[in-house]
């Protein structure tokens, strides 16, 4: 086992005390750097990006030797499962993605077929093989996929929606066909996270990024017990949930098996602490919208999260990804700011 230089993610996520907070942004790799622009502006569309693990790799590093994060993720989109299970998308400029064929019956759900991971998204591997080769263990790198809810959202809705009410309606009208889709998701899922795994990713995030529109007893029914599922195939890797909007669901997400809780900044951190207890990792929280501020605004807002999650079991990180148009000097500012605040324990 080759050790990591900057490991205090891994040790934050243990709960062992730290000399300061390791911080990352969701969404570090993208928009906020002109590098990544240009690049962009050399392929033809953001697929791509994604399928060609060389440039995969690049978009992956540029905010480690940009920012000097303290953790890596692998540049990606949670809708490789769809296609890998049969289900193409298309990523549609300023509008997002869009599927050409949605999943209305049964005859849908069966000519799905179950994703293996290693060869069904084969360039989301090789990009984690060559980020890990060229990290050269300098820091820890992220694997992720979204959570099955998320997923399914997407597979019957055909793309984004403020409301999902088409994929919310398949939950109370065919609870039973809804099951064997998210199950049909669920291992999908966690065949890709071992692939991800073998591959060389130290850590794993799980995204439930509609987890917010679903109400408590239909998060209780659709979309915990899958989570549980895939955390329970990872006891040996850590892996971070991070349930958007799904403030009524902390307690029972404590109750799975998983090490960090990501939060997003609808709530407080102390909200967050009373609900998940003491023992699991918080990430988070400050709003995006926050790095518009000038900077001594930034600095200030970063301070008094630093000190509102404590001393231990905290990785600094936004309550959401990072906007495309936020000022990288800000950027720069809120990772800075973490990096220079010395913990007293």
């Amino acid at each position: 086992m080759h050790h990591i230089k900057n490991d205090l993610l891994l040790r934050t996520i243990r709960g062992e005390k730290t000399s300061r907070k390791p911080v990352w942004l969701m969404r570090q790799a993208g928009r906020i750097l002109p590098q990544y622009r240009a690049l962009r502006e050399q392929v033809k569309d953001f697929k791509t990006l994604v399928e060609t693990p060389e440039l995969a790799t690049e978009v992956t590093l540029q905010p480690v030797d940009e920012l000097q994060v303290d953790a890596a993720i692998i540049f990606s989109d949670i809708l490789v499962i769809c296609e890998a299970m049969g289900l193409p998308y298309e990523m549609v400029e300023k509008r997002g993605p869009f599927f050409p064929k949605t999943i209305e019956t049964q005859q849908d759900i069966d000519q799905l077929r179950i994703a293996d991971g290693e060869h069904d998204i084969a360039y989301t591997i090789e990009a984690i093989r060559l980020t890990k080769s060229a990290l050269n263990f300098r820091i820890p790198l992220i694997g992720f996929a979204g959570c099955p809810w998320t997923i399914f959202a997407y597979m019957i809705e055909g793309g984004g929606s403020k409301t999902f009410s088409k994929a919310k309606k398949m939950l109370y009208t065919e609870p039973n066909l809804s099951h064997q889709l998210l199950q049909k998701i669920t291992t999908s899922t966690i065949n890709y996270l071992q692939a991800q795994v073998k591959a060389g990713a130290d850590v794993l995030q799980l995204f439930d990024s509609w987890a917010g529109i679903l109400s408590p007893q239909s998060y209780q029914e659709f979309s915990l017990p899958y989570i549980r599922q895939i955390c329970e195939a990872f006891q040996q890797t850590p892996i971070t949930v991070f349930a958007k909007g799904a403030f009524f669901a902390l307690s029972d997400i404590a109750q799975i098996p998983c090490h960090t809780i990501g939060i997003d900044w609808n709530i407080t951190p102390q909200y967050a602490r009373q609900m998940v207890g003491k023992h699991k990792t918080l990430q988070g929280n400050l709003d995006p919208c926050v790095l518009y501020a000038d900077t001594n605004t930034v600095q200030k807002a970063t301070v008094q999260m630093i000190q509102d999650f404590g001393n231990t079991h905290h990785i600094v990180n936004l309550g959401h990804g990072v906007y495309p148009d936020t000022p990288l000097d800000n950027v720069r500012c809120f990772v800075e700011t973490v990096q220079n605040y010395i913990l007293t324990h």
